[in-house]
């Protein structure tokens, strides 16, 4: 695996984080490198003010730190902020000279140039476009690039809808890069969440641009609702990756006595999962929502029961690390005879991994498509 990027005359060591045995994947894309190249050919300057989007383990940033502009880089996940902190460290770059915000913050008003790596979910992208065009500047450019089979003319018509005029690059390596230029001024951003309505468990849930499943219930935490546990023994549970909060709610509701704690590395289902569980009157004084990489940080022993969905890819390669480690915090974190209720696909093999692991596991519950594992320490 490579770990150093050359390109424009300097050499960058960025790896993925956290880090992994037997790494397979470059902590960079063809993308990064055209919008690095495209960026050098502009000629910001020393004074310029970079706004990354979506920087995902800070190639961009780190680069434009290297050449002493000022970056604020935009992320709605903690482990690419994570990874770009490590980056700039690697490479001896000041962690201050990179302002670190999360999606669910402002955009500064005095950028002099954008540059967003295209986001794979189009409500996170609408959103985002939407804050570029509330912005009082006028003079704003957006550079984006993603892989040239990302970009849909769908896509292209968002930019156009919410910012103004756009153009593409020819492909390079694969990729392509999008340019757009502020013509629209946006005077009052719309509502930053979208709801909607879950009758049979008298739920209205709030979600963030970026929250998965964010317009409709999923099938999986559907059949997960129905096999949450419930009893008088569980003080503490933990909703690992908790999305919106909706298995958090639930679990609170089952089992009154408890406190709950929803964990995500996502800012916004983080901020989701807070603002349901308010909404839906779970007292404050049993909730805790937390951004954090998987279990990092947590005292051993200190939960009864851990209900976790596990996600099986990191921005857009697909992977099964996160849930790995996710069922090795869980271990860790449980206390002797609590226990771990995972749901996943058929075809991932939770199964084994948490027999492996726990010396024990028993299916539950499971459809055609989805399985529900439960696991004792």
């Amino acid at each position: 695996m490579k770990t150093t990027l050359e390109i424009a005359g300097i050499a960058l060591s960025l790896r993925r984080y956290p880090l992994q045995k037997n790494e397979t994947l470059q902590a960079w894309d063809a993308a990064d490198e055209y919008l690095i190249e495209h960026l050098e050919s502009m000629e910001l300057g020393e004074n310029a003010h970079l706004l990354v989007l979506n920087d995902g383990f800070g190639a961009i940033s780190c680069w434009a730190a290297l050449k002493g502009m000022r970056v604020t880089a935009v992320n709605d996940s903690l482990l690419s902020q994570q990874s770009l902190e490590q980056n700039l460290t690697e490479n001896a770059l000041d962690t201050q000279s990179v302002t670190m915000l999360s999606s669910i913050d402002s955009l500064p008003s005095d950028i002099s140039v954008a540059v967003m790596k295209l986001p794979k979910n189009n409500r996170l992208l609408v959103w985002q476009l939407q804050q570029l065009s509330h912005l009082d500047q006028s003079n704003v450019t957006l550079v984006s690039g993603a892989k040239a089979k990302d970009i849909h003319t769908s896509t292209l018509k968002l930019f156009e809808k919410h910012l103004g005029t756009t153009t593409t690059s020819l492909a390079k390596k694969k990729a392509r890069l999008v340019f757009t230029h502020k013509e629209k001024q946006l005077d009052t951003l719309p509502c930053a969440t979208t709801s909607f309505e879950v009758p049979e468990y008298q739920l209205t849930l709030e979600n963030h641009a970026n929250v998965f499943s964010s317009e409709s219930l999923d099938i999986a935490a559907y059949l997960m609702l129905e096999h949450i546990p419930q009893s008088d023994d569980i003080k503490h549970i933990v909703d690992l990756g908790c999305g919106n909060g909706v298995l958090s709610i639930q679990a609170a509701r089952l089992n009154p006595q408890a406190s709950i704690t929803s964990v995500d590395e996502s800012h916004m289902a983080v901020a989701s999962a807070s603002l349901n569980l308010k909404n839906h009157g779970i007292d404050e004084n049993r909730t805790r929502c937390v951004a954090n990489n998987c279990l990092d940080g947590f005292e051993k022993d200190s939960a009864d029961l851990v209900l976790c969905n596990p996600p099986f890819h990191q921005l857009h390669a697909v992977t099964d690390h996160i849930a790995w480690q996710m069922f090795c915090d869980a271990r860790r974190v449980l206390e002797p005879k609590g226990r771990i209720v995972v749901i996943g696909n058929r075809h991932l093999g939770y199964h084994a991994k948490l027999k492996r692991l726990f010396g024990n596991a028993q299916v539950i519950a499971s459809n055609q498509k989805f399985v529900i594992v439960e696991a004792q320490k």
